[in-house]
């Protein structure tokens, strides 16, 4: 089990401590010195390294690093593994994909979702459906105080008279029972209008606006019935919605990359340049088999993509064209709670999805899947031991992420990728984690430089 992790960004040497999440820029013979189960033996390293540094510098070195270990800031204890592994508490749901629409007006390429049909008929979510979530969702988050609701598709905005009705319901109900419901929504733009812009920005606590980044990008896998591009129609409009969002109001410009577009930080750069300050451009998932689907062998292009990301967005730290982008964002001071740094995004038993039709699923990568299907909201029963299987899905059952540097930040991974590429939410999906190392070594490196300059 990987206690440090260390690699270089730049010209610049990293040390993670992967428990308590520390780290150390350090100088190439500390580097060199580290390996990353445990502190090395001084005798041995003095008879490895000592020609190229000289046993002075060596025995300093080790004391630095031994006061290091003293402070429980490198070869750190994991404090997290007995809490998970005794943890038999019942869990309750405090987040819920709402999927508004099983229909879509685009056809892109890449769609996990059958360009919105879900392996089902298309159908679209009735304000009744929605309402009954909403108890659902209430009766099930038990003293959590605080619930998500994302309204996803498809694309959502075709049911527009049925999310309102849906919210009007949820704001009814929150007062009565003491909650706190937060709104989000993941649209294509295309459907955006002055009213709908409004509302939106009113009511939704986040925004996810699909833009592939260029426009040729764009217009060769976002596309319409007919196969004609979206970009012209959709970037004034995705602007004119974040225009309207002030700093207390989250949306991200948020696009996908595939095998064709390796060198996806020109489309993160070219949707900074058009002024969006939350950014996300993610790996596209598709069977090995698909023309658009990465494999080992885009591994290079896809790290010099996040190379070159990095370097651009340090040279922009404390000017005006700063902007973030979501899968460099790392907390290095603690970051999430245990709970959510050993299972991630709670799908199964914090977090579920909801059809058109009320069928409760893990989450909305695992619709149509009737081996996961959890239950329904029209009925009392619940999948008890399907819930409690994805609970104890995190790290520590996860024999790979047991090894892995990673393990804090990833959380094990999707479960939906690893069940579709491997047919076990236990086993990680490899080039996803392969992709994931790489771009949190970016991520590290770009706090470390934007603590150094601010």
């Amino acid at each position: 089990m990987s206690l440090i992790h260390k690699f270089k960004q730049g010209e610049d040497f990293y040390v993670l401590d992967v428990n308590s999440g520390c780290v150390h820029i350090v100088d190439e013979l500390i580097y060199d010195i580290l390996d990353e189960e445990s502190l090395p033996v001084k005798a041995d390293i003095i008879d490895q390294l000592g020609e190229k540094y000289g046993s002075d510098e060596i025995n300093e070195a080790f004391e630095d690093l031994e006061e290091l270990i003293g402070e429980g800031i490198l070869y750190s204890e994991d404090k997290y593994e007995d809490i998970a592994l005794k943890d038999k508490s019942k869990s309750f749901i405090k987040a819920m994909c709402l999927n508004i629409a099983h229909d879509c007006n685009l056809r892109c390429k890449y769609c996990f979702a059958d360009e919105g049909e879900y392996k089902g008929h298309r159908m679209l979510m009735t304000a009744e459906v929605g309402k009954k979530a909403v108890d659902f969702v209430i009766k099930n988050s038990g003293p959590r105080k605080n619930i998500e609701i994302d309204l996803f598709g498809g694309e959502p905005l075709l049911a527009f008279g049925a999310i309102k009705e849906i919210v009007d319901y949820a704001r009814e109900q929150e007062k009565l029972h003491n909650k706190n419901i937060r709104f989000t929504m993941t649209t294509n733009a295309t459907l955006l209008t002055d009213e709908i812009m409004e509302y939106i920005d009113s009511n939704m606590g986040n925004i996810v606006l699909s833009i592939d980044g260029r426009k040729d990008v764009n217009d060769s896998v976002r596309v319409r019935y007919n196969g004609s591009g979206t970009f012209d129609d959709i970037l004034p409009k995705i602007k004119k919605m974040v225009e309207k969002r002030d700093r207390s109001k989250q949306y991200y410009a948020r696009g996908t990359f595939t095998r064709h577009n390796t060198d996806f930080y020109k489309d993160v750069l070219a949707l900074a340049n058009e002024g969006f300050k939350e950014i996300s451009i993610e790996p596209v998932v598709l069977p090995e088999g698909s023309e658009l689907s990465l494999r080992e062998e885009d591994l290079e292009d896809i790290y010099d993509s996040y190379d070159k990301l990095l370097t651009e967005m340090e040279s922009r730290i404390g000017t005006e064209k700063e902007f973030k982008f979501y899968h460099f964002n790392v907390d290095l001071n603690g970051g999430p709670c245990v709970y959510k740094r050993i299972s991630g995004c709670g799908a199964g038993h914090e977090y579920v999805a909801v059809t058109p039709e009320g069928d409760i699923y893990p989450c909305h990568q695992f619709v149509g899947n009737v081996d996961f299907k959890l239950g329904s909201i029209f009925e009392e029963g619940f999948r008890d031991d399907l819930a409690m299987e994805f609970k104890n899905a995190h790290i520590y059952n996860k024999e790979k992420c047991r090894q892995c540097w990673a393990r804090f930040y990833c959380s094990g991974g999707c479960q939906a990728n690893n069940y579709n590429f491997n047919k076990d939410i236990h086993v990680p999906y490899e080039l996803g984690c392969k992709i994931t190392q790489k771009r949190l070594e970016c991520a590290v490196a770009l706090k470390c430089k934007y603590e150094e300059k601010i």
